[in-house]
């Protein structure tokens, strides 16, 4: 376990230092694990989120072939000319699509369809993008904490509780649209210098006119229902039985069928140092899961409250935040389950336990930058646009927007649970 956690500890401490690339740490920590035999091969094969690893691939191939089409720097047009070039109306309109498209499709995909335009859209308008990023990936992990579907930590919650899709969105969709409002007003604030939008650059945009950006008709008219068409199964992906990793790489093989595009120029547009970050980054979190690392921690909680249920649930609350911003909110959320299972009172116990859980896990998901997939994935597409978002960067705006979240959390709970 003391192995574990050393090498967990050090990554974080060289990704933290932004010195190293971190899918070199990452893959070095899990190297170090396997040959340390602190974790088996196959036990750290079995750790890897394969269906996160297929939704990003099957969702980048689809970004990426469908971009070539010119339809996404459409969209940003059409969305700066909605907005009329107004910071305020800009930051409103992308960050309340992505807690929208997050709560019903889920955080990570919403994260890969919106980034690409908000690329677009910065240049187009000529200011920086990241602010803009930044608040995306926060609002998406927010909006996602509103329904079953929307956040990983819930899909796990729901499928060890029975908890319905109503369920979710009357217990935890309030305090999500009120966080969203307080953190997306504050965070508009905090960036506004940096988003500041010259006239002549609103005039510009204003004029363009969108259709022209459309570089591929005949392809668009291809590529268009297939993207479309993935984005309508993601709604329905619980009802089909499907996995959204099905989903996304059904989308992407589709399309490799349909366009003219070379197999191997799409597959070499696929973010690969991201998919080897997560990989090497659920290694180091198996080792910690299956040395009993976590479930220290879990099980910690119990020990401290002593029954006391106030204190279990804000225990429950507070302590999933700070372990799923420091693991990742799906590992953490796993091991977390069976010691609330435990507090909470099995099948005829209190539901609050799990309102607790769910909005420690999915709020935590904002800390740092290795705390949600959608995290890594933004990081990832800022990289490769040269625009790349550090380890601190994230975490100085991560943080106090974690701390806000959890304290407006807790408000919650204590007016609604005890």
């Amino acid at each position: 376990m003391a192995l574990a956690v050393g090498i967990f500890v050090a990554a974080l401490a060289v990704i933290a230092s932004e010195r190293v690339d971190r899918t070199k740490v990452a893959l070095v920590g899990a190297m170090l694990v396997l040959v340390t035999q602190t974790i088996e091969q196959e036990v750290a094969i079995e750790a890897i989120d394969w269906n996160t690893i297929g939704l990003l691939a099957g969702m980048m191939l689809i970004v990426r072939l469908t971009e070539t089409t010119g339809i996404y720097t459409y969209l940003a047009i059409k969305a700066g000319q909605l907005a009329r070039g107004r910071p305020f109306l800009v930051v409103l309109a992308l960050a309340g699509s992505t807690a929208l498209l997050s709560a019903f499709l889920d955080n990570l995909t919403t994260v890969l369809l919106i980034v690409p335009i908000t690329f677009l859209l910065a240049d187009a308008l000529d200011i920086d993008p990241i602010p803009l990023v930044l608040i995306e990936v926060i609002t998406s992990n927010i909006g996602g904490t509103a329904t079953l579907i929307g956040d990983p930590p819930n899909i796990m919650i729901a499928g060890a509780t029975g908890l319905s899709f109503v369920d979710f969105i009357v217990n935890l969709a309030p305090i999500a649209f009120v966080t969203f409002l307080v953190v997306t007003g504050l965070l508009y604030l905090a960036f506004r210098p940096r988003l500041e939008i010259a006239p002549e650059a609103r005039d510009r945009v204003m004029e363009l006119d969108a259709r022209k950006s459309i570089e591929d008709p005949e392809e668009l008219r291809r590529a268009l229902p297939v993207l479309i068409g993935t984005i309508l199964l993601f709604f329905v992906h619980k009802p089909l039985h499907l996995e959204p990793a099905t989903v996304a790489l059904l989308g992407a093989t589709v399309l490799l069928l349909l366009t003219k595009q070379s197999v191997e120029n799409a597959l070499s547009r696929i973010e690969w140092p991201t998919l080897f970050f997560f990989i090497g980054l659920f290694v180091m979190v198996g080792a910690l899961e299956e040395t009993g690392a976590i479930e220290e921690v879990a099980q910690g909680i119990a020990d401290v409250t002593g029954g006391d249920r106030t204190a279990e649930l804000l225990g429950i609350t507070w302590v999933s935040a700070l372990g799923s911003g420091i693991v990742d909110n799906i590992p953490f959320t796993a091991t977390m389950i069976p010691v609330v299972e435990q507090l909470q009172g099995g099948a005829s116990g209190d539901d609050a336990y799990w309102w607790a859980l769910a909005l420690g896990a999915c709020f935590g998901g904002n800390l740092t930058l290795i705390a949600a997939a959608a995290n890594v994935a933004a990081a990832g597409m800022a990289e490769r646009s040269g625009r790349p978002i550090g380890f601190v960067e994230f975490l100085k705006v991560g943080a106090p927007v974690t701390l806000l979240s959890m304290v407006l959390a807790t408000g919650y709970i204590a007016l609604r649970y005890l």
